[in-house]
């Protein structure tokens, strides 16, 4: 590494500090550019000082000089944030290991990404400040506000460019444009270019009403320290269009072709300093920067990746570093960063050109957001309980934060928190909101016959299970666009649904988890496997009946008296697009919709989790009681995306009698539990 103040092999440029008041403005300019260069840039760095200092009355050549120094030569520095999905509020039920204890911290919050972003954009005069897309929808801020709570925070922060994300269109192109009103409602206090490059929205429609005022850009440049930058905007085609609502009238073209179509216009155009600001899936981003040439950056978002490997010291699991560096066609280094997720950490990102405009060196650091409170958890009286960190304890972790820089010790910004709070107390109000109704009281079960629900007798689920199990599954396969079948655990729905009026609150108690919807590719036999284990761990095991299995487009006879491995028979699946039940074969190749605490291989459906681990796994990030909520306005009628009150709710009821998962069930004592037609229900299956 060769810096300018600190010298280099056989010189000291201190003495020619010394010798020249005319290259004091030069070297004071380099101190606060933070310019720095390897091996490579030594000769000319020497020669330029040269230039500077032979002839000291030359004050105007000297100061010219360090104008196109600093300029050529200032880290281009890109601050950036990516899938903040609507989570304002910090996470307050995060835990990491120091020095091998678990401590639970919080993290986030959008006040410390506001905090952090404009600390970060003061302390580099090349900053770039950037949003990588799915900035909406997954808490219930995004419910009741559409877009409005989120726009409100980021322009706080105000960025300089934000891309768009697939789930920027799940409520279709109109709410999308709702969002983008709330984002640049005020254009002489903040204007955010926003980008995507490679969506076409038709001529008429919400995105393009006019053929001149279109509310998307495939690009935008700046000019940060003499150096022209453009950042071209990509969003994930495929993903967008089958996961989400954009309009049919509304192209989505190739990421590849449409980057390199882009990159070339820039060039044509002098500017040799190019971002992609893509919410395209960090694996993605590696294989673009392969594919095209006269890439220098990528700024990702999708995957939602965490990078930096030193947060596996605190108990995290990093895919890569941070940041990662790649190559192009031509062999030119790319980097490429991701940001992790739901506003957890902020990354800073120093970029190195030479005076041709190619990449020499990244650098940089993310910074997971943290508060200034630490718990461990105690047993007290036989109970664990948490208990906050004081004194010696407290300053020992604060010193091993204080020694990291990933991590960071964040006060929350004073007006965003603000913001925020104005939000919050709404929210309690919002929780009200009737997004649906039901025309009779929605049992919840487990096992049938086990009696958990709260509202109904034990009769009218004894054969079948619950019935809100049932309806959950339903959402969840209706919600993922993708999947043959969806499976869900019994314990993960929480409450009966009386009949009545179904409200935000109601969605968010019957589905209270930090989920959210993922899909799993899985052949028929783990399928079966999968069943099996669910059921193996209450009989064989010390499990919950918490695990006991309910789905959708699934359905089959269980027999509890059956040893393990054998208790499952007549498993019939419906294929995505498909009326036809037809049996599960083992070689099938089935598409599985599940929340994302299953998918991790928890409550003992063990093979869900290896499937996740081999990679046949894509998060929705959809949050699952924001699926169901969609399931009633979408699905089952009564509401347009985006409407804030249902004139009309729409009406829930039990699913058809053949669309029940637990066809025939029979208890561990051998007994064939079969429909009461006196109570409830009355399926004859």
């Amino acid at each position: 590494m060769f810096d300018i103040l600190n010298g280099a092999a056989g010189g000291d440029v201190t003495v020619l500090e010394n010798k020249l008041t005319a290259a004091g403005a030069f070297t004071s300019a380099v101190a606060t550019s933070g310019a720095a260069f390897d091996e490579e840039t030594k000769s000319e760095n020497i020669a330029l000082l040269a230039a500077v200092t032979a002839d000291p009355a030359t004050v105007a050549s000297a100061q010219l000089a360090t104008q196109d120094f600093v300029s050529a030569y200032t880290p281009l520095a890109v601050i950036h944030i990516n899938d903040h999905h609507s989570h304002l509020e910090p996470n307050t039920g995060a835990e990491l290991s120091f020095d091998g204890e678990i401590i639970g911290v919080e993290t986030g919050g959008f006040p410390r990404v506001v905090t952090k972003m404009l600390e970060l954009g003061a302390a580099y005069p090349s900053a770039l400040l950037l949003h990588a897309g799915d900035a909406i929808t997954g808490t219930i801020f995004y419910t009741s506000f559409k877009g409005e709570a989120d726009a409100n925070l980021m322009n706080q922060i105000c960025f300089d460019a934000f891309a768009l994300g697939n789930h920027e269109f799940d409520d279709s192109d109109a709410g999308l444009a709702q969002f983008l009103g709330f984002l640049n409602a005020n254009p002489d206090l903040c204007q955010t270019p926003v980008l995507a490059a490679n969506v076409v929205p038709e001529v008429g429609t919400p995105l393009l009403p006019e053929a001149d005022s279109s509310l998307i850009e495939p690009y935008v440049v700046f000019e940060t320290m003499g150096q022209q930058v453009g950042v071209i905007g990509l969003v994930i085609a495929g993903k967008t269009q089958n996961s989400s609502s954009p309009l049919e009238t509304t192209q989505f073209l190739d990421e590849t072709e449409t980057a390199q179509r882009y990159i070339d216009e820039l060039t044509a155009m002098g500017v040799d300093r190019i971002i992609l600001l893509s919410h395209y899936q960090y694996e993605n981003e590696i294989a673009l920067a392969q594919n095209v040439r006269g890439a220098d950056i990528i700024v990702g978002g999708d995957s939602h990746t965490l990078l930096g490997e030193a947060f596996t010291g605190f108990g995290l699991n990093p895919q890569g570093p941070y940041p990662t560096v790649t190559t192009d066609l031509d062999g030119n280094p790319v980097c490429v960063v991701q940001a992790w997720q739901y506003a957890d950490v902020v990354g800073e990102l120093l970029v190195d050109f030479d005076r041709n405009g190619r990449v020499r060196r990244c650098s940089g650091s993310p910074h997971l957001l943290l508060g200034e409170t630490f718990t461990k958890s105690v047993e007290i009286n036989g109970d664990s309980q948490d208990v906050e960190l004081e004194g010696d304890e407290r300053q020992r972790v604060l010193d091993i934060i204080a020694a990291a820089p990933e991590l960071d010790v964040v006060i929350p910004d004073p007006i965003a928190a603000g913001v925020l709070a104005g939000y919050a107390e709404q929210v309690d109000a919002f929780r009200t909101q009737i997004v649906g109704r039901s025309e009779e009281t929605l049992c919840l079960e487990r096992v049938p016959g086990q009696g958990r629900s709260a509202l109904c007798e034990v009769e009218a689920t004894q054969a079948n299970g619950g019935d809100i199990q049932q309806l959950v599954t339903e959402a969840f396969l209706q919600r993922s666009f993708e999947a043959d079948i969806a499976l869900q655990n019994a314990g993960g729905v929480r409450i009966d649904i009386p009949a009545g009026e179904i409200t935000i609150d109601t969605a968010f108690t019957l589905l209270p988890f930090a989920n959210t919807l993922v899909n799993l590719e899985m052949t028929g036999a783990e399928v079966k496997q999968v069943l099996e284990e669910a059921v193996a761990n209450f009989v064989d095991g010390e499990g919950s009946t918490g695990s006991y299995p309910y789905g959708a487009n699934i359905r089959w006879h269980l027999d509890l008296s059956q040893p393990a491995g054998s208790r499952f028979s007549n498993i019939e699946i419906r294929f995505k697009d498909s009326d036809v039940w037809v049996a599960l074969a083992d070689d099938a190749k089935v598409t599985v919709v599940t929340n994302s605490f299953l998918a991790g291989g928890r409550d003992g459906w063990f093979t869900f989790g290896d499937v996740s681990d081999e990679g046949r796994v894509v998060d929705t990030f959809i949050d699952y009681a924001q699926a169901f909520i969609d399931y009633l306005q979408q699905n089952l009628g009564g509401a347009a995306p985006g409407d804030p009150i249902l004139d009309s709710p729409p009406l829930a009821s039990p699913l058809p009698c053949d669309a029940y998962s637990t066809q025939q069930f029979t208890n561990a004592d051998g007994q064939l539990l079969l429909p009461d037609p006196n109570v409830g229900r009355a399926c004859e299956l």
